[in-house]
């Protein structure tokens, strides 16, 4: 484990290599798994907030979901919020290109400039998850080991991509590109102490 300023660090975000590869998963960690994406508390009045503008992003479906469910869910299983699922199945988000692959709809809406909330901060992160002990506010962050995610994994070790420079955006956004400093400086400390 590595301490970033006053998070915990799992050695794979520094060991293991990923990049997402879409061509050959589709963007399937946005219609697999029991609950949708974790959501954060400021997060919530946000969606509340874009909802109008993204819905041309959306899938009728989607739109229908979120319509029925509300823009989040709470998860007893998870003891969280998170985004609502389409029958059980895909994020109410998702839409899908030409191609068949995932995309969410709130990023492209950011993309299309409507909106200036580029998505979830865990979909950003994946595959780090953040575990918080809200009593005590500490943070750690790991690395989501998903079998669906092995063309990443293979992606990533063929370019030699760590976690945590593949998600560099993501963790800078969340926690501030001083914070991605001091990270990489301790990956680079790990590798030449190895």
């Amino acid at each position: 484990m590595i301490i970033v300023q006053d998070k915990l660090v799992s050695d794979d975000l520094v060991e293991a290599q990923f990049i997402c590869n879409l061509e050959a998963c589709k963007g399937a960690c946005c219609w697999e798994g029991d609950s949708g994406a974790p959501l954060e508390a400021p997060e919530l009045p946000i969606l509340d907030e874009i909802f109008e503008k993204i819905k041309p992003f959306l899938s009728p479906a989607g739109v229908h979901a979120i319509e029925q469910q509300g823009k989040s869910v709470w998860s007893e299983a998870e003891q969280e919020w998170g985004t609502p699922l389409i029958d059980k199945g895909p994020c109410a988000y998702m839409t899908l290109n030409s191609a068949g692959v995932a995309q969410c709809g709130i990023e492209r809406a950011c993309q299309a400039g409507v909106i200036d909330f580029q998505k979830p901060v865990s979909c950003h992160l994946y595959p780090i998850r953040v575990d918080r002990n809200d009593s005590t506010g500490f943070e750690a962050l790991n690395y989501h080991r998903w079998e669906i995610c092995s063309p990443a994994c293979t992606l990533g070790e063929r370019e030699k991509i760590p976690v945590y420079r593949f998600l560099r955006e993501a963790i800078a956004r969340k926690y501030g590109q001083a914070f991605y400093d001091e990270l990489d400086g301790a990956a680079a400390f790990m590798k030449e102490q190895a």
